[in-house]
């Protein structure tokens, strides 16, 4: 018998019985879809993640009380000192001209920006900055000007918002020279931020920009630790370099005794990107491990479906041995069965597990993807199972006596 006629048996095989073929399917489809939807959907986050890594800037690390942690820190973490603005300055007159020092500090949250009887809703945040906060942190200018030296040097009562600031308050008119309200603060718009857009809560648009010292004068300073210190380096090549210099200028200023560990934290791009990474590496390998196991349980129940049919089919087998068929065709129909249960279920469950774990993407208007070598992974894998779980049943089948298997009923 040759392989076309193989496949066509088994294929009509399959379809006389559709409820049954269906249910087991439906096994082999949740378990690969369990995994390609996980691992689509972390594909999904993690591309966006690296993109918005940008905002630190290519040649730029932070200097930070704690070190950068998913899920909160340990119970009893060691105490650190706050690093104040007056560190912060120290640390920029330690650096001098060769590296660029620039602090942002969160004051209020959840405030609403009133301009002249219209106000959005109560959804941002009050930061100060100063006037390296753009080159540093990454924002670009849609209009207007930045903020100077000497908006923070006199504590000018000046602000820059963010785009949707601008369109919720500003829907016919341009928004710089106006006088808003943010929080506390009365504030004179002399610049827009172009939009960043927003992700799973973090929200870089939802914030509105003073200088910093007139932010203290509303808020207090009083050992406020500033939770962002962002140093900027002339070239990318220079972060090593920088990062030593400021670790040195750090320990002085915060008075690290030689020999003690740092109680600050140095973070660059890879080092929040080796957090995240270890983050998604265990949601993939909990997606992949939950569908490997429905994949187990559909394995099996492939196997006990296709020793159901061969015990159906007995008297088929001997009335096919008894006109010629061999012993291999028997064996190459069950395992084509086998196979084609696996590999349908496969096929099946990659598209609708790409479907759904680009439905994050979809949802957040994110750049969609597809896990290709997990998904030919996914049929590898299939494939290699219905050689396991069909094996068994084939070998049954074909080793049946063709005598006894015509008097079977």
């Amino acid at each position: 018998m040759g392989i076309t006629e193989a496949f066509r048996m088994a294929a009509s095989a399959l379809r006389a019985h559709k409820t049954r073929t269906a249910l087991t399917l439906l096994g082999m489809v949740i378990g690969v879809f369990a995994i390609i939807a996980a691992v689509t959907a972390v594909e999904v986050i993690d591309l966006y993640f690296k993109d918005s890594l940008r905002f630190m800037g290519a040649s730029t690390f932070t200097v930070a009380r704690h070190g950068p942690r998913i899920g909160g820190g340990g119970e009893h973490e060691k105490y650190r000192p706050p690093i104040t603005y007056d560190q912060v300055q120290q640390l920029r007159e330690m650096s001098g001209s060769e590296l660029t020092v620039s602090p942002l500090e969160g004051f209020d949250r959840a405030e609403k920006i009133s301009y002249s009887g219209r106000s959005t809703e109560p959804k941002y945040q009050i930061y100060g900055t100063d006037e390296h906060f753009l080159g540093n942190f990454g924002y670009e200018l849609d209009e207007g000007r930045p903020l100077t030296r000497q908006d923070v040097r006199y504590g000018r009562p000046v602000a820059l918002i963010s785009q949707p600031v601008a369109e919720e308050l500003f829907p016919n008119e341009t928004a710089l020279g106006k006088s808003i309200t943010a929080g506390n603060a009365r504030l004179e718009v002399v610049g827009v931020l172009k939009e960043k857009g927003s992700f799973l809560g973090y929200r870089p648009d939802n914030r509105v920009f003073m200088p910093i010292s007139y932010a203290f004068s509303i808020y207090g300073e009083a050992r406020r630790n500033i939770s962002q210190v962002s140093v900027r380096a002339g070239d990318i090549t220079e972060i090593p370099q920088a990062m030593e210099r400021v670790t040195g200028h750090m320990r002085v200023i915060r008075q690290v005794a030689p020999g003690e560990e740092n109680n600050f934290d140095l973070q660059t791009n890879d080092s929040i990107r080796g957090v995240f990474d270890t983050f998604t590496r265990v949601l993939t390998i909990g997606g992949a491990g939950i569908g490997a196991i429905a994949l187990l349980a559909a394995g099996i129940g492939i196997m006990n479906i296709m020793l159901v049919s061969v015990r159906e089919r007995t008297r088929e087998v001997g009335v096919r041995k008894a006109v010629g068929a061999k012993r291999r065709d028997i064996l190459r129909q069950f395992l084509l069965e086998a196979f084609f249960l696996c590999l349908i279920g496969g096929v099946l469950g990659v598209a609708f597990g790409a479907l759904f774990g680009n439905g994050v993407a979809v949802y957040f208007d994110l750049t969609v993807v597809f896990p290709l070598w997990w998904a030919l992974g996914a049929v590898v894998m299939v494939t290699f199972m219905a050689v396991v779980f069909g094996a068994y049943p084939a070998y049954k089948a074909a080793g049946l006596d063709p005598i006894e298997s015509l008097r079977y009923e």
